[in-house]
């Protein structure tokens, strides 16, 4: 594992529970509205220390740079076992985590040591979600949902087999874990007959969070910097059009 970052103390990445949250490096995504841009591209592939929190779960924290390396393995465990009864969770971010083969290993460990475990995915990887899932080595699961098939790519700057999409979204609803799925409203990236079509794809689920987009941060696209955010009427009018598919649906940020 690349562990680009971590944040020693989140009140609310892990709903009910004092959590870490690691960030690994990497990811087969490049979307514009990304939020931590040197966890995602490799020309900024260097030197990462620490998080600098938002007030958003799940899509405002910015990994800033420094002049220390990325975070030793070692050293994370070092930091949990001296958290062991303090800390109750770990949530491990990214980037992407699912890319990494070791995955299960490390999150085997993190297991081992009594915490419980958040797994953020973008859902490319349904066989990997579907093995942590089989091992017991989840707890709570957050799936982010970027657009609609149509305009999949456009979002998130990458080829994508939707097919994968629609493979972990079902592998997640069929499990017995507590799960949500996330979209960050971007105008211009979202509409409302966009989540109309994200509605059905995940029809019956318990929890889709509509996070609200901040714009004033370093981006992957930074000519999304000056864009105004949907107010929060169209952010409400947004969750009203969700909770026709799902059993909840509210605005973060």
């Amino acid at each position: 594992m690349l562990i680009g970052g971590l944040e020693k103390l989140s009140l609310i990445d892990y709903p009910g529970y004092l959590s870490a949250v690691v960030f690994v490096k990497g990811c087969n995504f490049q979307c514009k509205f990304c939020y931590n841009p040197m966890l995602v591209l490799p020309r900024l592939s260097g030197k990462i220390e620490n998080i600098k929190r938002g007030r958003e779960e799940g899509h405002s924290r910015q990994v800033e740079e420094k002049d220390n390396p990325l975070f030793d393995e070692g050293d994370l465990f070092q930091f949990l076992a001296k958290r062991q009864g303090k800390l109750e969770a770990v949530v491990i971010t990214g980037g992407e985590p699912t890319m990494y083969k070791d995955l299960p290993e490390f999150m085997a460990k993190i297991k081992k040591m009594g915490f419980l475990v958040k797994l953020d995915t973008n859902g490319t990887n349904p066989e990997m979600v579907e093995e942590l899932i089989q091992k017991n080595l989840i707890d709570y699961i957050a799936m982010d949902l970027k657009a609609d098939q149509t305009n999949y790519e456009m979002a998130v700057g990458a080829k994508v087999d939707f097919g994968k999409i629609t493979k972990s979204v079902k592998i997640i609803m069929d499990s017995s874990l507590p799960y949500e799925f996330r979209t960050t409203c971007v105008p211009g990236l979202i509409n409302a007959s966009m989540l109309e079509n994200m509605g059905k794809i995940i029809s019956g689920a318990d929890k889709w969070y509509l996070q609200k987009f901040k714009s004033d941060t370093d981006l992957i696209d930074n000519s999304l910097v000056d864009q105004k955010p949907f107010s929060d009427k169209e952010m409400k009018e947004f969750c009203q059009l969700g909770k026709k598919y799902t059993k909840e649906c509210e605005m973060r940020g």
